[in-house]
């Protein structure tokens, strides 16, 4: 998809129904009025990997105003993978997307990329865990905790955008 048609920030979050490993089903909307956290996840990427230890050392402080959602879209990710990473990870809820079409929906191009919609369903930040890259190790800025902790206080975060950084979402199983 485009990412001219994907959701921005301070657009509606687009609705889906995903299915967590046990094959329960979850949407979006039963989670209206809280924050959430939609996370695109994989097993493999150590980016996530190391999104995920952030993520568990800020929840706690964030309390039970906020959903973390991690999503799984790669293709050559299996359901005992996930579920297997998900429980060393100590993970809450791991939505499984095998046709990639809840990434689509919202443009998601790497695993971690992160979005924070408010209580009201709008979108409030779409990008990157921090200013980590390849050659900037260690973060400076923490856009992820930046955002919530606006979010949570009723205010827009600083940074709405920036650009996810990771592993590309896998498309074709090998």
């Amino acid at each position: 998809m485009s990412h001219d048609l994907s959701p921005h920030p301070g657009s509606p979050a687009p609705e889906f129904l995903l299915r967590d490993l046990d094959g329960h089903p979850h949407a979006l909307s039963h989670y209206h009025g809280r924050v959430v956290v939609l996370n695109f996840w994989s097993a493999e990427c150590e980016w996530s990997k190391r999104a995920d230890a952030a993520l568990a050392e800020w929840k706690p402080g964030w309390g039970s105003e906020l959903e973390w959602i991690s999503i799984a879209p790669n293709a050559n990710e299996n359901l005992d993978q996930l579920r297997t990473e998900a429980d060393r990870r100590g993970l809450p809820l791991i939505l499984h997307d095998p046709d990639r079409t809840v990434a689509d929906l919202y443009g998601a191009e790497m695993t971690p990329h992160f979005f924070v919609i408010d209580p009201t369903g709008v979108i409030r930040y779409a990008g990157a865990l921090d200013d980590v890259t390849f050659r900037q190790t260690e973060p400076t800025r923490n856009y992820l905790k930046e955002a919530v902790d606006a979010v949570l206080a009723g205010e827009p975060p600083d940074a709405e955008n920036t650009q996810p950084y990771g592993c590309a979402i896998v498309y074709f199983a090998e």
